[in-house]
Parts: structure tokens; sequence; C-alpha cells
């Protein structure tokens, strides 16, 4: 077992990780509450919610049950979990339990953070990914035009991270989470990142897992805690994600995993930071490393126009140019406002550097 303190402006919370957590919620809990909310997907319904309610208090309790999947993040889902928060009645004194993956968390919390102004939730992460988007306390919905275009930072009251639940991911959400810790290494720690590279996914053992988690929300902790509302060095965190973000949109979250799509994101970062900065950030093992571990490349996708308007509505675009994460070296990372020239430029290259293979 291991805790985490993660300070905000609001409160401190706390991370925990470890196994057997999900069945003593109860025990995690900082307060009382007048009536509790799980909100969960069809998947994880059928694995845990059981566990999770009859760890819970004996207290009113209601659970709402979304459709796996990025589709779900959307203003009709919430729209229609405020209708039945409110049907369920629940209060100010209330609590929301965000059960699952990152769209899970996400917009559970959105919902938290919007209902009569703001009521206590926690996180009860059920996957790798959900390492990252638990912690921090940004929670959004999607709008057709992008991704997490619509949201807040409203922070959770804890996280329980139960490894346990991790044994039941198929391998396309294992390459998922890892995706983000290795953005976590590239950020902040060269020799983190060396030691991920000899990873192998399909042999992970439990104490791996728990290691390499237990490191990411460290490193994340660390840059949120600095930069709480992302004014300054919480960007870097999106290392990947201005192109991965575009692919996602323009794929409608369809046949690439929010992870998959980012590692495609991490490599054109570390291409384009390779010739602007005329350093070596390892691309090509970043490369070897994503290949060995099955994670799709598909240059096809990569259509320099469609992803470069797609690029130009994230949020950290400036003056209607595309302001991507970069790094001069691994664990230096810095932004860089790039026009549209460069952009499909990059965009061609790499393109072309996927099809070489």
């Amino acid at each position: 077992m291991k805790e985490i303190v993660v300070p905000s402006s609001s409160h401190t919370y706390s991370v925990w990780i470890g196994e057997g957590l999900l069945k003593n919620v109860s025990k995690y809990l900082q307060k009382e509450y007048s009536s509790i909310f799980v909100i969960t997907d069809d998947v994880v319904e059928k694995l845990y919610l059981q566990t999770l309610l009859e760890s819970l208090p004996k207290v009113h309790k209601a659970v709402a049950v979304v459709a796996a999947g990025e589709q779900s993040k959307n203003i009709t889902t919430y729209y229609r979990l405020q209708t039945e928060a409110i049907e369920a009645g629940l209060d100010r004194n209330s609590l929301i339990i965000a059960l699952g993956g990152g769209v899970v968390g996400d917009i559970a919390g959105f919902v938290a953070a919007t209902y009569m102004r703001g009521i206590d939730y926690i996180q009860v992460p059920t996957t790798v990914l959900a390492h990252d988007s638990s912690v921090g306390g940004k929670v959004a919905i999607n709008h057709e035009q992008g991704k997490n275009l619509i949201g807040s930072f409203y922070p959770p009251a804890a996280v329980l991270y139960d490894v346990d639940t991790l044994a039941t991911l198929p391998p396309q959400e294992i390459r998922s989470g890892y995706a983000e810790i290795v953005k976590e290494a590239l950020i902040s720690d060269k020799e983190a990142f060396e030691r991920l590279l000899q990873v192998n996914l399909h042999d992970l053992t439990k104490e791996e897992l728990q290691e390499h988690l237990s490191f990411g929300i460290e490193v994340k902790t660390a840059i949120v805690t600095a930069d709480e509302k992302e004014k300054g060095e919480r960007k870097f965190l999106n290392l990947g994600h201005t192109l991965g973000h575009a692919i996602e949109t323009e794929l409608q979250y369809q046949l690439l995993k929010h992870g998959e799509a980012v590692a495609v994101g991490l490599l054109f970062s570390l291409f384009v930071s390779e010739d602007l900065f005329q350093a070596d950030v390892s691309f090509s093992k970043l490369y070897g490393w994503l290949s060995d571990n099955g994670y799709p490349l598909p240059a096809e996708m990569l259509d320099p126009e469609i992803l470069l308007k797609r690029m130009k509505t994230d949020k950290k675009a400036q003056a209607g140019k595309v302001q991507m994460v970069l790094l001069k070296d691994i664990g230096q990372p810095t932004t860089a406002v790039l026009d549209d020239e460069q952009i499909v430029h990059y965009i061609k290259r790499f393109r072309e550097r996927l099809v070489r293979g």
C-alpha cells in the first residue's frame, strides 16, 4: 500500500495505490455522506460494481451506467447523469464515485463539479491510463470540434487505485496506459525513460505495474502541485497530446484508444524536437519500443491538412497557431509555436518516416 499526497488550492487529497482497496472503500472516506451516487460504465459494472457497493456505508445509494468508450464523454451523457443525480435525490452533502477508466473519471468529475455548484467525488480508477487522468483535478467532456474543450479544474476528495482491477485489462488498454507513463518519463527523468524501454508489456508483473503507476503519479503530482491551473509547466504534461487529440477527434474516438493516439503524438513530438533543436531525444528508440509492444502506428491516417485544422482547435493553440510541447533533451520539456507551413511539413515527413518503417 502506498499513499501519495496531492496538495491543491481547495484541499489536499490522497492517492492510495495497492491491492484490495475496492473491498474497503468506506475506510478511505473522510466524512459521512447523506447519499452516494456511483457512475461507472457497462464493462466495469459487470466486473466490479457489486464489490464496490458492498464496501460502502449504509446510506442511500444510486448507480448510473454509461456506455464504455470515449463516445460517451459528451454533452448528452453529461445531461443525463445530471438528471439521474437529481432524481436520485443527491444534495450538497452527497458523494459521487467514479468507478472506471479515464472517460468515467472525466465525466463523473465534471458532473460533481457542476451539480449544485460542486459536491465531493472520489476516483476509483480501473485502467492503467486513469493513473494520469484521475490525479490533478482536470474534469471535462468532449465537443464534436475537439477533445476536452468543455471542462473545469475540480480536484477529487481521494483517489483509490486498486491494482487488482487491472488484471482484467486487455492488451490494448495496457498499451494505452503505458503511453502516458512513457510521457511522464520523457518530461522528467532520462534514466526512468531508459528503464521503461526495457519493459515488455506482454510480460508485466504486478510489482512492476505498481512501481510504474507510482512513478507516473509522483511525476504528475509534482507538476500539478507547482502549477495547478496550467499557467506554466503543467502544459508539459501535454507532450504528445496535440497531435494525439487531433487524431482521436478525426477518428471520432474509434479505432485507437486515447493512449495509442498519444503514442503516435509522442513519436511525432520527438521527431519535431530532433529536427528543430538538433538534439537526440531517442526517436528511434521509442519507435522501436512502440513497434515491439504492438502499438499501431498507421501512417495512412496522417492527413496533414486535416490534422492541422484539428490541432488549431487544441486548448494550447495561440492566436490561431499550433503550440506544441517538445523536448530539448529527455527531462527538458519546452513549448514552441509553429506556423501552419511547419506543421504540414513535419506531418508529411513524419508520415514518410512511418511508411519506411
